[in-house]
């Protein structure tokens, strides 16, 4: 019986200091060391929270903003359901559903299916991806522009200026940070 209890009084000894000791020192040094990261790098606009610069969102069929690219997550950025599609590059399926895209932005666009961008036809492999690559995001310049009443030079330059990279990864555009600093561009 003292074996148990000895046992017993180690096994909560550990669950106290690994547990709860362990799990609230690493909360205060992220939140000392990096609190907007340790909070979910959150955007606020006005002072509500907006979104974060971590998890894309879905702009689709809005003229006046900047596209993200597809997400295979859920119903769409759901970041409780994050997955890739598991769909293989031969899979009809797959490429059914990227023909199918590629007409669509053509469409929306106005340019030749032939110029639109891979990384606006797939997914990410966590469908949350808030990037897009300066191609596309150059792209849509002239319909955001279009479609808010502005020179297409000062979106252009928007998205040279929001622009990250490259550095270990290729550049890439956040889509919310950029739809962001386009509503202060007119505002």
């Amino acid at each position: 019986m003292r074996i148990h209890l000895v046992a017993l009084r180690a096994m909560l000894l550990a669950t106290v200091v690994l547990g709860l000791g362990y799990t609230l020192l690493i909360t205060g040094v992220g939140q000392l060391v990096l609190p907007a990261q340790a909070n979910g790098s959150l955007l606020e606009r006005d002072g509500e929270v907006v979104g974060s610069s971590l998890i894309g969102q879905s702009f689709e069929g809005a003229t006046e903003y900047f596209q993200s690219r597809p997400s295979a997550a859920g119903d769409g950025y759901d970041a409780g359901a994050s997955s890739g599609s598991n769909l293989g590059p031969e899979n009809p399926d797959l490429v059914a559903a990227i023909e199918e895209r590629r007409a669509a932005i053509a469409a929306f666009e106005g340019v030749d299916p032939a110029a639109v961008p891979v990384d606006a036809l797939t997914a990410s492999a966590s469908g949350l991806d808030p990037h897009i690559s300066p191609a596309y995001a150059l792209l849509q310049v002239d319909r955001v522009a279009e479609a808010r009443g502005l020179d297409p030079a000062a979106v252009r330059e928007l998205v040279d200026r929001t622009m990250q990279g490259p550095d270990l990864a290729e550049a890439r555009v956040n889509v919310l940070e950029l739809n962001l600093e386009l509503d202060g561009l007119e505002g």
